[in-house]
């Protein structure tokens, strides 16, 4: 089975518990889940300043799949984006698109715009 890649969007509906997302549980207890550095940085500077020193361990302890940005392969994603008329792609995004691709991971994310980018690239998206 894949691992799954799960986005921040996720995370802090997990944390908040504003999101049915027993999915994740599940997800956690197949030990199925992976993170990488810039979802690390989304969630870390937030969780310090609320002293959650428990759950940042937990996020460092989880799988890293590490970062090797290819500039161009950024570009062209953006490219077929804009091509396709999927606007407002900011670059962190386009990295978690290419670490997905590249790893084949699949990505659990409650971001609608990746949605959008799975008509033009090919990644997998986790289904509940």
């Amino acid at each position: 089975m894949k691992k799954v890649l799960i986005d921040s969007s996720v995370w802090i509906g997990y944390f908040k518990k504003a999101n049915d997302l027993v999915a994740l549980n599940e997800l956690i207890d197949k030990d199925r889940i992976c993170t990488n550095k810039i979802i690390l940085a989304e969630l870390i500077p937030y969780l310090e300043e609320k002293k959650e020193n428990e759950l940042i361990d937990i996020l460092q302890s989880i799988e890293e799949i590490p970062l090797e940005i290819d500039w161009e392969k950024i570009i062209d994603y953006q490219i077929k984006n804009l091509r396709n008329n999927i606007r407002k792609i900011g670059i962190p995004d386009l990295i978690i698109l290419q670490n997905v691709i590249e790893n084949d991971l699949e990505l659990f994310t409650l971001d609608k715009h990746f949605s959008l980018m799975k008509g033009v690239h090919k990644f997998n998206l986790f289904r509940k």
